[in-house]
Order: C-alpha cells, then sequence, then structure tokens
C-alpha cells in the first residue's frame, strides 16, 4: 500500500500528515490557506486559521489553568513535541514566566520523576551497553550537531546522583540556548551518558529509565568518556561539547583532559565562575571598592566555588594582586570546615584556597572570624545563611554581598526576604533560584538570579558563529565585563545585580560578539572575521516566528 502522506514538495517540504507529524516543520492551526492547498492539509485541519500569535495567547491560558509546575513542564514538553516553533516562540516572549519552568526551578524536580513523566525522547541516550559502538550510535542523529550538552547524571543541580533521570538537564539547558541566544534548534544535541546509577531508590522504581546497574567507574568509565568524545568528533566535525553536572571527582579532571584538544567547557564549573563574576562586579558598582580588595568566603569548595575562585582570583590579577595574593582573598569552606593548609584531605581543586589559619568547622563561626565582604553559597545545603549569618555581615559591613546560589529552591542557602530582612535592607544580595520583589521600609527591591542562562547561551552562539576551536578562560572573563556592562543603572537602584531576563536575546548577542571578537584576536578562530561582529552574530540567530512554505 503507497502512503500518500510521505510525499514532499519540490523544496523538500513533506504534505499531509507527514507535515503535521514533524515537529520542526508543523505550524499546527496555523497554516494558512495557501499552504493547506498546496501541501496536501486539507480535511486534516479544522478550518478556521489562527495566527501563531493566537497560538502563543491559546497556550498561555491553558498553561496558566494549572496550578502544579510539574503539570506545566509536561503540558510545554508536549508542547515541543508537536510544535517547536510555537514552543520557542511562547518561550522567547515569555521567558520571565517560562524559564523557571523548562529549568530550574521545575527541572529538578521533573529529573526527579523523569520516569512517571516520560512521553518521547528527545536527544541521544549513550549506555555503557553501547561501548565500541558510539560512532554508529550517533550517526543515527539526524542532524548535523553544532554543540552538545552532556551528562552522567551524577551531580543533578543539588539533587545529587539521578542516573539517567538527569537527561531533563542537557535537554533543558539546549533549550535555554535556543530561547536565550537564539542558537538554532537543528544545531543542539542533548546527550545522556548512561554509565548506571548508585541511587539505590531508582534502581527499585519500576519506571526508572536507565540502566539497572550500579555505576561503572575507573578505567571502564574514562574509556567510554573518551569513545564518546572522539565519536562526537569524527560524526560532528568541530562541534562545542558542555561537560554539565558531572561528579566533582570527574568535572575537572575531564576539564583538564579535554580542553586544550576540543572546543569544550564546564558549565558548573566556568559558567557558574562568569555569571559570578559579572555579579560582583555590578555589586561593586554599587560599593564603590575594587574586586581586588574583597574577601570572599565561599560555602562549598566543589566545582561551583572553585571555578569562581579560579575567575574571580584571575580578575584580581588583572587588577595588580599576585596569584598567591588573589589565592589569600578567596576562602572556601566545605563539609568538613576551613579549608586550611593543615588538612590533610583535600582535593587538588581545593589546595590553592587552603589558608594560614586554625581550623573552624562551622559558617557562622568563619563570617566572625574572617569579617568577610562577601558570602557566596554554592554547596546546596538550605538555609545555612541564617539570621545570625546574615546579621553579622550587615554588622561588618555597610552594604553586605550575598549570593545564595544553590539550587532548586528547596537549597537555597536563604531566600530574598530573609536576605533583605536580616541585613536591614543594605545586602547586594543574588540568588540561584527566582524569587519575587521584597518591599521593605518602603523601598522595593528586585532580586535577580545569577544563573548561568546569562552566559552559557551567549558563550555558545559565540563560538558556533566564530568556529571557536577552543572556549578559554579569557572568553568567560570578557563574558562576565559584557554582561556586568549591561547592568543599568536603574537595575542597580533596585538591587538587581543583573539585567532584566526579557533582554536576554541583546544580552546573549552582546556576549556572543565578545566571546568571538576574542576568538578572533587570539587566534582560535575557524572563520574569517567579518566586518561587524556583533551584526554577524544577530544574523545567525534563530527566529521562532512561522515562515511561509509556498
Amino acid at each position: 500500500m503507497i502512503d500518500k502522506n510521505k510525499s514532499s514538495t519540490p523544496q523538500g517540504v513533506p504534505t499531509g500528515l507527514a507535515l503535521l507529524h514533524d515537529p520542526t516543520l508543523n505550524k499546527g492551526t496555523a497554516f494558512t490557506e495557501q499552504e493547506r492547498n498546496a501541501l496536501g492539509l486539507r480535511g486534516l485541519l479544522p478550518p478556521h486559521v489562527l495566527s501563531q500569535d493566537e497560538q502563543v495567547a491559546r497556550t498561555l491560558e491553558n498553561l496558566r489553568r494549572l496550578s502544579d509546575p510539574l503539570d506545566k513542564f509536561v503540558a510545554l514538553n508536549a508542547l515541543h513535541d508537536r510544535n517547536e516553533a510555537l514552543f520557542f516562540r511562547v518561550l522567547c516572549d515569555n521567558i520571565d514566566e517560562m524559564q523557571p519552568l523548562v529549568y530550574t526551578p521545575t527541572v529538578g524536580l521533573a529529573c526527579q520523576k523523569f520516569g512517571l513523566v516520560f512521553q518521547r525522547p528527545r536527544g541521544m541516550f549513550i549506555g555503557a551497553n553501547d561501548r565500541g559502538r558510539i560512532a554508529q550510535v550517533l550517526r543515527n542523529w539526524p542532524c548535523q550537531a553544532s554543540i552538545i550538552v552532556v551528562t552522567d547524571g551524577e551531580r543533578i543541580l543539588g539533587l545529587g546522583d539521578l542516573g539517567a533521570n538527569g537527561m531533563g538537564i542537557p535537554v533543558g539547558k539546549l533549550s535555554l540556548y535556543v530561547a536565550c541566544a537564539g542558537v538554532n534548534p537543528q544545531l543542539c544535541l542533548p546527550v545522556m551518558i548512561d554509565v548506571g546509577t548508585n541511587n539505590v531508590k531508582l534502581l527499585n522504581d519500576p519506571y526508572y529509565i536507565g540502566l539497572r546497574q550500579r555505576r561503572i567507574t575507573g578505567a571502564a568509565y574514562d574509556e567510554l568518556i573518551d569513545e564518546f568524545i572522539t565519536a562526537a568528533h569524527a560524526t560532528f566535525p568541530g562541534v562545542i561539547i558542555q561537560f554539565e553536572d558531572f561528579a566533582n571527582h570527574n568535572a575537572f579532571r575531564l576539564l583538564h583532559k579535554y580542553r586544550d584538544r576540543i572546543c569544550t567547557f564546564n558549565d558548573d564549573i566556568q559558567g557558574t565562575a562568569s555569571v559570578v563574576l559579572a555579579g560582583l562586579f555590578s555589586a561593586l558598582r554599587i560599593t564603590g571598592s575594587k574586586l581586588s580588595d574583597q574577601k570572599i568566603l565561599f560555602l562549598g569548595a566543589g566545582e561551583a566555588a572553585t571555578g569562581i575562585a579560579d575567575l574571580v582570583a584571575t580578575a584580581m590579577v588583572a587588577q595588580g594582586l599576585t596569584k598567591s595574593a588573589a589565592h589569600q582573598r578567596c576562602w572556601l569552606l566545605d563539609s568538613k570546615g576551613l579549608v586550611i593548609k593543615s588538612r590533610t584531605d583535600l582535593a587538588a581543586h581545593k589546595i590553592p584556597y587552603a589558608q594560614d589559619h586554625a581550623p573552624i568547622g562551622d559558617f557562622f563561626s568563619a563570617v566572625k572570624a574572617l569579617q568577610p565582604t562577601a558570602i557566596i553559597g554554592v554547596a546546596a545545603v538550605s538555609g545555612t545563611f541564617t539570621k545570625e549569618v546574615l546579621e553579622e555581615m550587615a554588622r561588618i559591613n555597610q552594604r553586605p554581598i550575598v549570593f545564595a546560589l544553590s539550587n532548586p529552591t528547596s537549597q537555597a542557602e536563604c531566600d530574598a526576604e530573609q536576605a533583605y530582612r536580616w541585613t536591614n535592607g543594605r545586602a547586594l544580595f543574588a540568588c540561584g533560584s527566582p524569587f519575587d520583589p521584597v518591599t521593605l521600609n518602603g523601598k522595593t527591591f528586585v532580586p535577580r538570579q545569577g544563573n548561568n542562562s546569562y552566559i552559557f547561551p551567549g558563550v555558545g552562539l559565540g563560538a558556533i558563529t566564530s568556529g571557536a576551536r577552543h572556549i578559554t578562560d579569557d572568553m568567560f572573563m570578557t563574558a562576565a565585563h559584557t554582561l556586568a556592562h549591561l547592568v543599568t543603572e536603574s537595575d542597580l537602584a533596585q538591587g538587581s545585580l543583573y539585567p532584566a531576563l526579557p533582554r536576554i536575546r541583546e544580552v546573549s548577542a552582546h556576549i556572543a560578539a565578545a566571546v568571538a571578537d576574542t576568538a578572533y584576536k587570539n587566534g582560535l578562530a575557524g572563520k574569517p572575521r567579518p566586518r561587524d561582529v556583533l551584526a554577524d552574530v544577530q544574523s545567525q540567530m534563530y527566529d521562532p516566528h512561522y515562515k511561509s512554505y509556498v
């Protein structure tokens, strides 16, 4: 039997049901009269033509009827599965409302319940059982990928080992690449490297989608990752690979192993560092002080904390400090206490920040002893910026810098109201999860997220447009300066250390241009420098508005 619905137009656009079932081409009820005639859609759609604007309004109305964020997440995923352009149009036009649904904090809950809400596979699942044939597996992907976000699911947000359920993170990240920076969705590939899970609850979950085995480690793990990296570059020459939510014991060494071999970065280490540095630059515009004069105390000493400290130290060196002096301005406190030289249990990434000091076991005691100008929470330990911690920060600083960056919301060190109320409105606050404005003593403060989505989409777009061979620390430093420069005086007046999220595509375009320019200047670009770098970037940004097929 011949299926007439598999035919296509001379331009290669499929017709009939095949067109309606292709989410990358489907426009649903927005197909015009002319398109319905030309593409064999008569009778397959209700007769009334709705514009994309009307479809957006209907989608929003349906979403807003739902009270549960996870239900909204599922509804948005279903929309993505049937109409990609409409999904991204809803995201782009309503980024303030939609980003918390497709990414933090809702994505954390979605990953925890991924097997339960799973509807349709997105991206590629590469298992330990695919060893020896990963190149063959990758060739099943139908598009030429330019950027891969890959995870092994071992350290998902602040939630720990979620195994294959962690696929929600690469999918969410790449949605933000498209919505925030206009990276064409056809260039994006989410990948889950499923090496098993040590989460017993998942192994016993009848709906768990991953391999039912304990994690492979050691040489077997490294060989699998290396086969994936090699196969990805053979299948998609020049592809950018972003490592995402790998546990500390793998994240640092994989970044160091591959960063000079391929175009790669780790967003948890480098993207987080860049967005936090930008927030510090903004806060210091208010205080009028220099970065090199700050003493920063980190709650946490993992990839986020040491990544931030590394970039902050580099920026301090640029302001005249020696590397050693810059390291002495950054203090880390982990689960065993202050990171000091007398400890014998320190991982390699902590050693540069080990200080000469007596042991201190808790965060409040560290604040009292060290008297930092800034505290940065990235340990995913809920409620650790207590009333006494924040009151002490306000006692020793006229404008204490308080960054409670752990996410999802359940892991936040404090919320916005606590930060402002317990410092009498003097805190310069940034958060990892969204919080509503806070009114105190007649003034309204508008906290904004120190969210990596301000950085990584623009960095990725800049690397793609310039054909960058590597992504360097210079690029993340440039991105931080660019982001801070885009914060307005009116933003600062209301306590906002980052630009308004609806400006994100503008922000990402400028960051992409700055990153691309750095690649051109440093001889790392695979393409010739255009006359106008910003215009070149903007010309390549994906537009989710419908295009006519006839």
